[in-house]
């Protein structure tokens, strides 16, 4: 069973801290899937992932587009992972199931900590996993580095 850790951005942008977390993933060798709501969204962070430079290279894709099942990386609406994922990594309060984070070896919720709705929805989705007994980390950037600041 995997767990949910939630990212609660504040000080750094999506395009910042996606392409750490996915470094990390990487590293431990899990394929990803990163689920947003809307395909321009995702659009936009797979032009900003290549845009990471040399040192930062992220081999990904976007779902839809050939050779999506190749991908170590996928960008994708869909809730179909067709690149094999272990890691979810949801933006934009895109779903994530209970059944998703108990089969999986990680999901991780990244959400904006000055956008009202988005803090909504993350507060919901911390609720729905937890209730149905997916264990799940809270970790903030608000001290200026990531800490642990709750876990159930």
């Amino acid at each position: 069973m995997g767990a949910a850790y939630f990212y609660h951005l504040t000080r750094h942008p999506l395009e910042v801290t996606l392409p750490m977390l996915l470094g990390k993933a990487r590293q431990a060798g899990w394929r990803v899937a990163v689920r947003g709501r809307d395909q321009a969204r995702m659009e936009w962070l797979d032009e900003k992932l290549w845009l990471g430079g040399d040192d930062a290279f992220l081999p990904h894709g976007l779902a839809g587009r050939p050779h999506a099942a190749d991908q170590p990386v996928l960008l994708t609406t869909d809730v179909a992972m067709p690149n094999g994922a272990t890691c979810l990594m949801t933006v934009d309060g895109a779903d994530v199931a209970p059944d998703e984070v108990q089969s999986l070896d990680r999901v991780c919720v990244l959400f904006d900590g000055n956008d009202e709705p988005a803090l909504q929805t993350a507060r919901g989705q911390w609720k729905a996993l937890t209730d149905a007994g997916c264990p799940a980390q809270y970790w903030s950037e608000e001290g200026g580095r990531w800490e642990k600041k709750a876990e159930k």
